[in-house]
């Protein structure tokens, strides 16, 4: 896909979804141990999760599950099914099964209230998902052949970013496990692309927030940001990052 053609199409998936996966809280006191979910980019309920995931300004292990995969089937070889989203939080031992599900599991737990409504799979809510897919001609929906990863990578991303998805939609496909650190927008000043904020003054991101710690390392806080310990490459700019990826990975 053309790459100025992928991040238009991408911008309408987010507009589609009313750029839910783009504010995090400013409040962000991670678990002591990581969430993983098992997730396929392109499904339309796994984007509830995703969207409460940045929302909560959380970060998770993300296990892709494309359609044909080798992941998929293992999945259902363990558990008996291979429904999808499925969350598993090792700080209380437990696994939820479906995109409702795990959107109140994650409010619940983590801030101690009910999800906004935006969230919960609902008709409207489900057509809306189901539309931004489609936009994006179902790619992150099924498995392309990879050489796998004998590592996780780490992905600095949050839900809505366009030049985020294509590359979650590609390591999906590739079916490449990878740590994905929410960088959500907490505050008015974060808004607006990295060399051009919705600020006349310095930016400067929350005080000992995630932003800030990517901001003093990087001077500017950018999404996406590859980090691929197999090969010891960290990479910008989304074009970039899919020829990387393909190149290391597809076979």
């Amino acid at each position: 896909m053309n790459h100025t053609f992928n991040i238009v199409t991408s911008t309408i998936a987010s507009s589609i979804r009313s750029w839910r996966g783009t504010s995090a809280s400013k409040i962000s006191q991670p678990p002591a141990k990581t969430l993983v979910l098992f997730d396929r980019e392109g499904c339309p309920q796994c984007r509830f999760v995703r969207e409460a995931i940045t929302e909560l300004n959380l970060d998770v292990v993300i296990t892709p599950c494309p359609k044909g995969g080798k992941t998929i089937a293992q999945l259902k070889q363990d558990t008996g099914s291979s429904e999808i989203p499925l969350l598993v939080d090792a700080n209380t031992q437990q696994q939820i099964q479906g995109a409702e599900a795990a959107v109140n599991y994650l409010f619940e737990q983590y801030r101690g209230k009910r999800p906004p409504k935006q969230l919960l799979a609902n008709k409207l809510n489900q057509l809306a998902s189901s539309f931004a897919t489609g936009i994006r001609f179902n790619a992150g929906i099924t498995a392309k052949p990879s050489k796998g990863a004998e590592k996780p990578l780490t992905l600095y991303s949050f839900e809505s970013s366009p030049f985020s998805r294509p590359v979650r939609e590609l390591l999906c496909e590739l079916e490449l496990p990878y740590l994905l650190v929410t960088l959500g927008k907490q505050q008015s000043s974060d808004m607006g692309p990295a060399n051009f904020r919705f600020t006349l003054k310095p930016y400067q991101p929350i005080a000992n927030s995630k932003r800030d710690t990517f901001f003093k390392v990087h001077g500017n806080v950018q999404v996406p940001y590859l980090i691929d310990p197999n090969t010891g490459t960290s990479l910008f700019e989304s074009a970039d990052i899919i020829r990387y990826l393909n190149k290391t990975y597809s076979i």
